[in-house]
């Protein structure tokens, strides 16, 4: 039997491999994403799970009772830039079990919402800019890295 570790790299091989599934073209951070509007929206939104300085909740890869596993960090020192645009997008969009679901990886249970009903794609898009405009300008490169490969695979 797979430990939750385990579970995690075959669901992120999974993603990666299957992330061209659910749609033609992945979704793709747009020029006009505003990171300063995107700060608010986080402290709105994400904060209160996520921490208001990005890190995350307590021993985050340790799972919960209910199998799910406690809100990453989205801070450089998390998995959030280990991550393409589009599924970045489609998490925070749709929610993490149905963002991955579309993309194959069944039998993990997320505690990510969907934000769908709260949230339009732009601001979606702007919490997403403001998130990865608080890394370093490597780690912004190599989460830019993975949106080519995505989209090259989805397209």
């Amino acid at each position: 039997m797979m430990n939750i570790k385990q579970k995690l790299l075959v669901a992120a091989g999974a993603v990666l491999l299957a992330s061209g599934v659910a749609q033609a073209s992945p979704p793709m951070q747009p020029a006009s994403a505003d990171p300063a509007a995107g700060a608010g929206l986080y402290q709105d939104n994400c904060a209160s799970c996520h921490g208001e300085n990005l890190e995350g909740q307590p021993d985050w890869k340790s799972q919960n009772d209910d199998g799910t596993l406690p809100a990453p960090p989205h801070d450089d020192s998390g998995h959030t830039w280990h991550h393409g645009d589009g599924l970045l997008f489609d998490y925070s969009k749709f929610g993490g079990q149905v963002a991955l679901e579309q993309r194959g990886v069944s039998g993990f249970v997320s505690g990510m919402p969907g934000f769908a009903e709260t949230l339009s794609d732009a601001q979606i898009w702007d919490i997403l800019a403001f998130i990865k405009s608080t890394w370093p300008a490597r780690v912004q490169e190599m989460q830019a890295t993975r949106t080519d490969g995505e989209q090259r695979q989805g397209g």
